[in-house]
């Protein structure tokens, strides 16, 4: 799980470019960073342990010149963090830079006999192999060599008697080609491309591109010529950035309300009580005989698919079941032709949920997906999808991504219920009325900021801490302890509040904060009981309550305020103070709140 990029212009430096673009991707991946640069002596490579930063240093010392040149940023999976295991490596005058796995490496590596391997990693099999099968033309020869390979990959290749091509390959791992002045790009993910270009090309699966300064040609793995789309990108370079903000996860939890605006904008009009979701494209009598909704997702996209879950069975009446997409792939999927399998995806490429998704469509059941990335290979896996429109995300801890998919949730669940007769019309316009009206309710969600900093200030001393919500709001719990052991790496669980006298309250002593979702709801007075039953045990306890709350409150050691919202959409209210309590947290522990440790932002590999 990695980023790769790639350059080749006429006579222009790019060894600079490249590594801007890299710290673009460095969410996708930080052990490890690398360039390979043609050079009038040979192919340059530099390599470092640790972060982009630890690469660009050496580079201002010992520069690199070229106008063609690959990159890489490193997120282990074969071989340890170590400067022979970064990428690029080489083969003789052959260098590759790799994203994904090669699952018969081993196999390959046995085949390839008296090869001398300098890395533990699976990448360096394909430089071997493609160094064995050399017939004197690098695209035709990448061509035979993807071939052979077994698993998941997005591939860029150099070879010093070829200095100003690029070849390029992909399966199942993503790969956008950006189209510039005399120059052409490659990256894993668009954000890396901004700063130089908005058209790009997505390459699908098998498809090996070879890009020169003036050209770009793209094949098959026959060598068969294919037509690609150049798709002209909105975001801008400067959404990509940090826009003053001291971090992309601060600017991404304030950016939430916009984000709301964007995912209903176009699709809902409040005065005929009408959703209009441009993307699916399963007919209404279809989705009146549906029997049941499957929804497969992974981390904070399976919490979006809990309460997508409650929204769907309360609106449209149809039965529904969350799956993570890393189990639902090793059972039998019970789908037929009148079920509806969604996969819930930040990035459209995170890969048990798309091979759930492609276990879906072969059982025959319909398939939609709901992700950000227009061009992802789960959008293009699906005649049926529905994006988020949140922009670049670029903090590792998924905040304005999961507001996007709850907003479509949210449409598709009103869509649902309107097309099957359990909503009427005046219900209709009244809901879509309350959705239009919540970007303000999160804006005002933002102000528990100051709060929440103050809260965090004695949170972070904590090793664990218990989170608790009850019905649309218990994913929104599972969310918020989440996000804090991902940044702060605090210990955290998340329960369904009812569960706590089952087990967890042996737990809870003064040293143990008790985070209570504890909005105005149908189970308010339940879920205060519950508050009750922790604070009597000692618990500090932190609870999320609505304006105007005077009970939750009072048994409260601290409050986060938030404005009182229809139930149905606490949760995109709810999350906002726990987002922000996470972060703060992260932050009081001087933690790397933008790439936390281990983790990556997409999860390309099973």
């Amino acid at each position: 799980m990695c980023g790769i990029v790639g350059c080749t212009t006429h006579g222009a430096e790019v060894v600079g470019g490249l590594i801007e673009s890299l710290k673009r991707l460095e969410y996708r991946g930080y052990d490890s960073a690398g360039i390979a640069a043609q050079t009038p002596t040979g192919i340059g490579i530099v390599r470092r342990v640790g972060k982009i930063r630890e690469l660009e240093s050496h580079l201002l010392t010992e520069p690199l010149h070229s106008s063609t040149a690959i990159g890489h940023t490193r997120w282990a999976t074969h071989g340890r963090p170590t400067e022979a295991n970064a990428h690029p490596h080489r083969c003789g005058k052959l260098v590759v830079v790799h994203n994904g796995i090669i699952e018969n490496y081993l196999e390959l590596r046995q085949e390839l006999g008296d090869a001398v391997f300098q890395s533990e990693t699976d990448t360096e099999v394909v430089a071997h192999l493609v160094a064995k099968l050399w017939n004197g033309d690098l695209a035709a020869t990448v061509r035979l060599a993807v071939g052979r390979l077994e698993g998941s990959f997005a591939l860029a290749l150099m070879h010093e008697d070829m200095p100003d091509l690029i070849v390029a390959a992909r399966r199942d791992s993503p790969l956008v080609i950006g189209v510039g002045d005399a120059a052409h790009w490659l990256a894993s993910d668009v954000p890396a491309l901004l700063p130089w270009t908005r058209r790009v090309i997505y390459l699908e699966d098998g498809d090996v591109a070879e890009l020169r300064p003036d050209t770009l040609r793209v094949t098959d793995t026959s060598g068969k010529v294919q037509q690609r789309d150049i798709v002209e990108i909105s975001w801008s370079a400067e959404m990509a950035e940090k826009g003053g903000y001291a971090h992309f996860m601060l600017k991404e939890i304030h950016e939430q309300p916009t984000t709301v605006a964007n995912a209903l904008l176009g699709r809902i009009a409040e005065k005929s009580g009408l959703v209009t979701l441009e993307g699916l494209n399963i007919d209404d009598d279809t989705l009146r005989t549906l029997r049941r909704v499957s929804i497969v997702a992974c981390g904070t996209s399976w919490h979006a698919a809990q309460v997508g879950r409650f929204l769907i069975e309360q609106d449209s009446g149809l039965p529904v079941e969350v799956d993570y997409a890393s189990e639902a792939i090793y059972r039998e999927p019970l789908l037929g032709r009148d079920d509806l399998l969604i996969a819930i995806s930040q990035s459209g490429e995170t890969a048990d949920t798309r091979a759930a998704l492609r276990r879906g469509r072969e059982a025959g059941a319909h398939t939609l997906v709901i992700c950000n990335v227009a061009g992802s290979s789960m959008a293009r896996d699906s005649t049926n999808v529905l994006l988020t429109y949140a922009g670049p995300e670029i903090g590792v801890a998924s905040t304005k991504a999961f507001m996007g998919q709850l907003t479509v949730l949210s449409l598709l669940a009103l869509k649902l219920g309107a097309v099957r007769g359990r909503l009427t019309d005046d219900v209709m316009r009244q809901r879509l009325h309350e959705l239009k009206t919540l970007p303000h309710a999160i804006e005002a969600a933002l102000r528990t900021s100051d709060e929440a900093r103050s809260i965090a200030g004695e949170l972070a001393a904590a090793r664990d801490a218990l989170f608790i919500g009850r019905g649309v709001n218990y994913p929104i719990a599972l969310e918020g302890a989440l996000k804090l052991k991902e940044i702060s790496y605090i210990h955290a669980e998340g329960y369904p509040a009812g569960e706590m006298k089952h087990g967890p309250i042996a737990l809870i002593d003064a040293q143990m904060p008790v985070i209570a979702v504890a909005t105005r709801s149908a189970t308010y007075p339940i879920m205060a009981g519950n508050v009750e039953e922790a604070r009597s045990r000692a618990a500090r306890v932190i609870a999320v309550v609505s304006e105007g709350d005077d009970r939750v409150a009072r048994a409260a050691w601290r409050t986060l305020v938030v404005p009182a919202v229809p139930e149905n959409l606490s949760p995109l209210v709810n999350i906002v103070p726990l987002q922000l309590l996470a972060y703060w947290t992260a932050v009081a522990r001087n933690a790397d709140v933008d790439q936390p440790r281990n983790l990556a932002k997409t999860v390309t590999v099973q």
